[in-house]
């Protein structure tokens, strides 16, 4: 790997707490909703009257369970947020989005709580291969819809976390044309624009696709600003075996006063600085510059068999300086910590990545029994460099060293980053390979509806600078059984397994290694409802997940004698939890959506001694007990008019410190125009203006901040 010379983007790091911004949109030609007529005689078919829900913000089909099912037929729990949702809501990037997923709250920066288990991995189109580095949001301008997969996946994707994993299904070229052009402006400093026209090229059978969007402002904290720029561009073609699309998509992000971290609190929760401190100087950046080409290959051999085939690229690079909040102390010996002591951090990330994954679904009918075959296989590896510099400061304002800064009246530009004395830089270069098969069989016998699926993994890291590897493999299973009470209600239930590589660093032989990858699995069961022909969609869950082979120090020490403390695979956290979700059209002109989550994740077996990465005490890190999300909307169709409002309520946490992470309610408001293909968007987040932390993280860096009460209009227009 290399490090760039040159190497400038731009990203904003929203709020993690903002939630929907309904709007006005054209109703689909199959959707129930006829065409109203204003007093003026205008026709304003572009509002929805009836079937909003089921219309806009429901998918009749799921992929991310690779069988492409119904969400009534399927035992897979997949929240779906649509393009229409994302586009109401005025989403910029993942972290909007993130309320209307019961049982997911923010944990920081991309990454989040899922059903009690922290999570940060992304999937698009089904591949692995996510163009943020660690510490960028992923983007929503060039993403169709977003699938949220909760619980174990290993059968299906391989490696990950038991919480669950974020699919985000990419914008592809249409043969039908449409454009769309777009301008914002906002509080902040906030403005930009976006762009994207979609249609039939004057070649046979093929289409094209081109995106444009660029967005700059200031963020909520001091020295803090973001600048983004994507640029996207798509073309399919008829190849007779099936489509090609081709997809090249550039990420370009630069962000001033980054990488946030928190603001101090007490250990009641309570800010000790103003919820604008940053521990950034100005000249403090994050950079990051991402490539990603992808092809797919989607067709069938017959009416009976379908197949996909996918290769994804990518290319990136992150860069930053910033200051690190090392530790508060008392400067004036009053007993009150006043200031922060700072460590400056100069890094380099990069990442090659190449993933390749390929499927085949045969369906064949034998008289009253449905039966579907997925057999399939991915591969993937990824080479990552990271270089960096540390230099810590001291209590005291020593040259050559950063200074420290107060909490309530910080001085910036005292310290002068290029006059440190910078030590030689630390480097590692590591590569990792990836690689299943898998089968899953689904068979239908009148109402009931049976599956069951294994895969096989193999997977292998090297440490490129020292030789030293390790290579392992894991088997994972899935089982599920959904009943059709109704052909509008469905009871289900399923069995399924994760697993996740220890670290390469674990598995010293001296300390007792190797060691069994983590495991996960699941119980969950529930019901599901499509009621009143669609305007009334739920769903209630019960489930429990178990996280075993967590590494921890062998309480007896060094076994062997040979010198080194051993380990030992016997740590065990059991997430419990219930969610609710629906989704309703109270009357032709209201709509509103409501979750709910409820989750208990507690070590339920250890040591003695702790050990647990994320935990506090017997509990995990920012993982409230309720959390809960709602939005109602209410259209008036004669004015081409409708207002929201929407709330998130998040409970009591605790912050990887300990300290008490303050439960909090948030309230955001919109209003929007819609006349013809014309749209106006007025968003107020925060309407209350309310000081609350997001999420926590170490006492020394604090809590995370919710963002202050932010206003912008965006207008638009449609073809």
């Amino acid at each position: 790997m290399r490090r760039s010379t040159t190497s400038r983007s731009g990203s904003a790091l929203l709020a993690a707490t903002i939630l929907t911004t309904p709007a006005l949109a054209q109703t689909p030609a199959d959707s129930p909703a006829g065409a109203t007529t204003a007093p003026n005689g205008a026709n304003v078919d572009e509002i929805i009257v009836t079937g909003r829900a089921q219309a806009l913000y429901r998918v009749d089909t799921v992929t991310s369970g690779k069988l492409p099912t119904a969400p009534l037929t399927s035992p897979i729990t997949i929240t779906t947020i649509t393009k229409e949702l994302i586009a109401d809501q005025g989403a910029r990037d993942a972290q909007d989005i993130y309320r209307n997923i019961s049982g997911v709250t923010v944990f920081s920066y991309a990454g989040v709580t899922a059903r009690g288990f922290r999570q940060e991995e992304n999937f698009y189109d089904g591949l692995r291969g996510d163009p943020y580095a660690g510490f960028s949001v992923p983007q929503l301008f060039n993403v169709e819809r977003v699938e949220f997969l909760k619980g174990p996946a290993g059968m299906l994707y391989g490696p990950g976390a038991p919480g669950g994993l974020f699919n985000y299904i990419t914008k592809r070229p249409s043969r039908e044309f449409s454009a769309r052009i777009a301008g914002i402006y906002g509080t902040e400093g906030r403005k930009g624009g976006s762009g994207e026209i979609t249609g039939a090229l004057p070649v046979a059978d093929a289409a094209g696709r081109l995106g444009v969007f660029y967005e700059d402002g200031n963020q909520q904290r001091r020295n803090a600003a973001s600048e983004i720029l994507i640029l996207d561009a798509g073309l399919s073609f008829d190849v007779g075996i099936g489509e090609l699309i081709l997809q090249a998509s550039h990420y370009d992000q630069d962000l001033q006063g980054n990488r946030l971290r928190g603001v101090p609190t007490d250990d009641a929760g309570v800010f000790l600085a103003d919820r604008r401190w940053n521990h950034n100087e100005a000249s403090d950046f994050l950079r990051l510059e991402s490539t990603v080409l992808q092809a797919k290959l989607e067709g069938g051999a017959s009416d009976s068999i379908t197949y996909d085939i996918g290769v994804r690229w990518n290319d990136g690079e992150e860069n930053q300086e910033y200051h690190e909040p090392r530790g508060l102390f008392d400067s004036d010996g009053d007993g009150l910590v006043d200031r922060s002591i700072r460590e400056f951090r100069d890094q380099t990330r990069a990442a090659d990545y190449l993933s390749i994954g390929a499927n085949l679904v045969w369906a064949q009918n034998f008289g009253s029994v449905d039966n579907r075959v997925l057999v399939g296989g991915d591969w993937f590896r990824q080479s990552s460099f990271f270089e960096g510099v540390t230099i810590r400061g001291r209590t005291t304002d020593d040259p050559g060293l950063p200074t420290t800064l107060s909490l309530s009246t910080p001085e910036y530009g005292v310290t002068d980053p290029s006059s440190y004395i910078r030590p030689a830089p630390s480097v590692t270069e590591s590569t990792q390979t990836r690689w299943g098969l898998y089968a899953l069989d689904e068979v239908t016998i009148g109402r009931l509806i049976a599956t069951v699926g294994a895969r096989f993994d193999r997977f292998e890291d090297v440490n490129d600078l020292t030789g030293e590897s390790f290579e392992d493999e894991a088997v994972t299973f899935r089982a599920g059984l959904v009943y059709r009470v109704r052909d509008d209600v469905s009871i289900f239930g399923q069995w399924a397994e994760s697993f996740e590589p220890q670290g390469i660093g674990a598995q010293n032989p001296l300390a007792g290694g190797p060691f069994e990858p983590t495991a996960g699995d699941i119980f969950e069961g529930g019901v599901r409802t499509d009621l009143f022909g669609g305007r009334v969609q739920s769903s209630l869950a019960a489930y429990q997940i178990k996280r075993t082979n967590v590494l921890q120090a062998d309480p007896r020490g060094d076994v062997d004698g040979d010198g080194v403390d051993d380990s030992v695979a016997f740590g065990e956290v059991t997430s419990k939890g219930v969610e609710f979700d629906i989704t309703a059209d109270i009357t032709p002109n209201w709509v509103a959506t409501f979750s709910y989550g409820y989750n208990d994740t507690r070590i339920t077996g250890d040591n003695g001694g702790g050990g647990f990465s994320n935990n506090v005490g017997d509990r995990f890190a920012n993982a409230p007990e309720n959390q809960a999300g709602f939005w109602t909307r209410y259209q008036i169709p004669e004015y081409n008019l409708a207002f929201a409002l929407g709330g998130d309520y998040v409970d009591v946490r605790q912050s990887l410190s300990g300290q008490k992470v303050r439960p909090y309610t948030v309230l955001d408001a919109s209003i929007i125009y819609s006349p013809g293909p014309w749209k106006a968007l007025l968003r107020i987040d925060n309407l209350l203006d309310h000081t609350y932390a997001a999420s926590g993280f170490i006492d020394r860096t604090g809590h995370f901040p919710g963002q202050p009460r932010q206003i912008f209009l965006e207008v638009s227009r449609s073809w």
